[in-house]
This record gives structure tokens, C-alpha cells and sequence, in this order.
């Protein structure tokens, strides 16, 4: 849940390369795949704008870094949502409830931060060439997506 929301943070405030590296996980979880390696990651983005060695070895550490801190956060923040639905009950303690959903709220914070960060620091590996190309391939996925949901909505209507 945690992870829908950030995605949903990044697509609003982040440049349109964190769309693609951090939706292209997130839908594959949802299309019942497990989440691409960094590699299959990198390989999508080097097809995409023709990256050099380097940039794709940039990719991959800032990648496998991303991944790494974020783990222990989101069982964190996984651990804090399970404790929080423990405590619907009648004799609930109002202190606690607060204190953890104190802790969740920095949490999502923090990793709304690193994520943020670590985007802006994958958009620097790009060259502006790359960065329009990316923005240019964003938008063709946008108006994709958007042609799926008016399809799904008039079937279903």
C-alpha cells in the first residue's frame, strides 16, 4: 500500500523518469509478475534511450541502493499497518494507535524523500537528449493508459 502511494507521489511531483523506473515494478506487481530485477530494469531504459556503459553501471548501483534502503522501510511501514489494524477494538488504546500511526506518517515521509531524491539523482545520469526521449515516451504511455481506462470504463458501463 505503502508502495501504490508513493508511486502515485512520484507521478505527481517527480520529473518523468520516475514514472518509468518506479511504475514499471509496481505494474508488474499488479499484472501478477514479481517485481523486474534491476538488470531488466536497466535493459528497458537502455532500449528505450540508447545508454552508454557507464550510465547503465550508474543506473544499476543508484538502482540496487534504492532497493536496498527501501526494504527495511517498507516491512517497517507493513509491520505499523498490521499493528494499527490490531488495534480496532472495543477497549482500543487511543496513545498507541497515535504513536503508530505517527511513526507510519514519517515513514511515508521518508520514503517519499529517498524517493524523490534517488530520482532526481537517476535523472542526472541522462543526457538532455535522453531526458526529452523519456519525456516523449512518458507521455505516449500517459495517453496509453488513459485510452485503456475510457476503453475499460465504456465496457463496463
Amino acid at each position: 500500500m505503502q508502495l501504490e502511494f508513493l508511486m502515485q507521489v512520484a507521478k505527481l511531483f517527480a520529473p518523468a523518469v520516475a514514472a518509468l523506473v518506479f511504475s514499471v515494478p509496481a505494474m508488474a506487481q499488479q499484472m501478477g509478475g514479481g517485481t523486474p530485477s534491476v538488470d531488466d530494469q536497466v535493459n528497458q531504459l537502455d532500449k528505450m534511450l540508447d545508454l552508454d556503459d557507464g550510465q547503465q553501471e550508474e543506473l544499476s548501483n543508484l538502482l540496487t541502493q534504492m532497493q536496498d534502503e527501501n526494504r527495511a522501510k517498507q516491512q517497517e511501514a507493513r509491520e505499523l499497518q498490521r499493528q494499527l489494524s490490531e488495534h480496532v477494538q472495543p477497549d482500543y488504546d487511543e496513545a498507541a494507535i497515535r504513536a503508530d500511526a505517527e511513526r507510519l506518517g514519517d515513514l511515508t515521509a521518508e520514503m517519499t524523500a529517498d524517493s524523490v531524491i534517488m530520482q532526481s539523482q537517476i535523472e542526472d545520469v541522462f543526457t538532455q537528449e535522453q531526458r526529452d526521449q523519456l519525456d516523449e515516451a512518458m507521455a505516449q504511455r500517459r495517453q496509453q493508459m488513459q485510452q485503456m481506462q475510457e476503453q475499460m470504463q465504456q465496457q463496463g458501463g
